[in-house]
């Protein structure tokens, strides 16, 4: 760290995100309304997905979770203390099993979100071409996330709602409706079985994953929420925005 190692060009516009994948592929989307997809390594451009209509806001990859997480299980973690002692080895052999666990026996999978309230789901290693358009929202969408388990894509958009997806196909599955402005952020915990959202109106809500409907309402803040995540064990929720102010919720 300290140099710049490569500089891959291509976008004709801003780049407005970037993922690493587990495949040795490095994924980037742009308001040039592309999203390319290129190998780490040695930075070769592989190929470039197009279906959008306007600027690719945001990704998310169906094994970002397990990424993160490495070794490491948070779902487990209040249940049964883990022991994360090991050599390097062991601690890259036990992430690889996770990986290779969450990826199944198809390559990982990538969904885009777009200013044009449209979102893709695509098999960037295998295809150009995507496996579902998902329409539904009614303006620009903000964010989208695979569950920790990829069962559910969730997406946040202006439109004021939540809307799932499955996570294989790329089906509308339900909208979660609640918001009486934008929804900002999203952040899924750590068994998949809720969902936190954070929006303009100044509330946080979370939702259950399994009835689809409003568990708990969140009010608080003094103005609108921008920012939202769950902590690793699953326990308590991090939120902070235009009043100046984090918030830590505890389950």
């Amino acid at each position: 760290m300290g140099r710049c190692d490569k500089i891959l060009t291509g976008h004709t516009q801003s780049v407005t995100c970037v993922k690493w994948g587990g495949d040795g592929l490095l994924y980037s989307s742009s308001q040039d309304r592309t999203i390319k997809v290129w190998r780490s390594q040695d930075g070769v451009l592989c190929r470039t997905l197009q279906g959008h209509a306007h600027w690719v806001n945001t990704m998310a990859l169906s094994t970002d979770y397990v990424l993160r997480t490495g070794a490491f299980e948070p779902a487990e973690a209040t249940i049964n203390p883990q022991d994360v002692s090991g050599s390097l080895a062991e601690l890259k052999e036990k992430a690889r099993q996770r990986y290779e666990k969450v990826r199944g026996s198809g390559p990982e999978r990538l969904v885009s979100g777009s200013d044009d309230f449209t979102l893709f789901l695509w098999k960037p290693a295998e295809d150009k071409k995507p496996l579902e358009r998902m329409t539904g929202h009614q303006a620009l969408i903000n964010q989208v996330l695979f569950s920790p388990d990829t069962r559910i894509i969730a997406s946040a958009s202006f439109d004021k709602s939540i809307k799932l997806w499955d996570g294989r196909t790329g089906k509308y599955l339900t909208a979660l409706r609640g918001h009486v402005a934008a929804v900002y952020q999203i952040a899924w915990s750590a068994d998949s079985r809720l969902l936190v959202s954070g929006s303009s109106d100044s509330t946080l809500k979370v939702w259950d994953a399994e009835s689809k409907k409003l568990a708990i309402d969140l009010p608080g803040h003094a103005d609108e929420v921008f920012a939202t995540d769950w902590s690793p064990d699953g326990q308590r929720v991090a939120s902070g925005g235009k009043d100046k102010c984090l918030r830590i919720w505890r389950r």
